[in-house]
């Protein structure tokens, strides 16, 4: 079965060029500008999408992305309204690549077959559970894949050569190169070790390869992207929607379009040629 993200990093790499991920968190800081950036991004320039579900204790992610979870639960963000936003950005997009990153408690105790059948039913493509080791694939991992969503691995600067099968085994859709050791956003990456452990792990699978955490810049991103199929970048837009609060917490007049500024910018570093220095 050809996913959606199938498709993209297929047309991605006909372009030749790395695709933009964006990260934002399903409900930060309220429902309604959280929607209305969810629909903003692919016009902005994103080629795939991952949605934040909102979790009390985020442990793989730094302040910026512990905050805005906290946001959003502090608005009401629940999983059925994380699910409901999908379907309403379905209802005008058809196309974008859309993947659920987070945690397995909230997915445990929805439960785990309710949660993956009201996902292909929202429109979601594919999962990023950070907390499910491949020991344990048959709790999720398993029943994802025969229900036809992409299961996303996150591999790291410490997923060694004996590791780095089993990371692989059941991994589809593309697998996520963590660039640094430590939490979200919290340090730049260093190119020259990124690109050296991508091609590792491409020496080991024909996914493609996305690279995150403590990508904030059109400069990093364009830098980074000289090795890798895609690049994610979350804790820069999550900040943005932060300083952007109004007195009651939740978006001001502007936010999406601040956000949007930030992800035209960074789709327009991807997309100039690979020799070409960003402005």
């Amino acid at each position: 079965m050809t996913t959606r993200i199938d498709k993209r990093f297929a047309a991605l790499k006909a372009e030749g060029r790395a695709g933009l991920v964006t990260f934002t968190t399903a409900g930060d800081p309220d429902y309604d500008t959280s929607l209305q950036l969810l629909k903003a991004l692919p016009r902005a320039g994103a080629d795939v999408i991952e949605m934040g579900m909102p979790f009390s204790d985020p442990m793989a992610d730094g302040p910026a992305i512990q905050a805005s979870s906290q946001r959003a639960l502090k608005a009401g963000q629940t999983m059925k309204k994380t699910l409901a936003m999908v379907r309403e950005f379905r209802a005008g997009d058809q196309d974008t690549p859309l993947v659920l990153m987070g945690y397995y408690n909230p997915i445990y105790v929805y439960p785990v077959d309710a949660f993956i059948k009201d996902c292909v039913e929202a429109g979601v493509d594919g999962l990023i559970v950070v907390d499910v080791p491949p020991e344990e694939d048959d709790e999720l991992c398993i029943p994802a894949l025969a229900a036809g969503l992409n299961f996303i691995r996150l591999a790291t600067p410490t997923t060694d050569a004996k590791r780095l099968p089993a990371v692989l085994r059941n991994t589809s859709g593309f697998v996520y190169y963590v660039s640094i050791a430590g939490i979200t956003g919290t340090k730049a990456p260093d190119a020259s070790e990124v690109h050296a452990q991508v091609a590792r792990i491409k020496g080991q699978t024909d996914l493609p390869v996305a690279v995150g955490f403590g990508v904030k810049t059109p400069e990093q991103a364009r830098t980074i992207a000289d090795g890798a199929d895609g690049v994610v970048v979350g804790s820069a837009l999550v900040e943005i929607i932060r300083d952007n609060l109004d007195g009651d917490g939740k978006g001001a007049g502007g936010t999406t379009e601040k956000v949007a500024g930030l992800v035209e910018r960074l789709a327009a570093a991807l997309r100039e040629p690979q020799s070409a220095a960003v402005k």
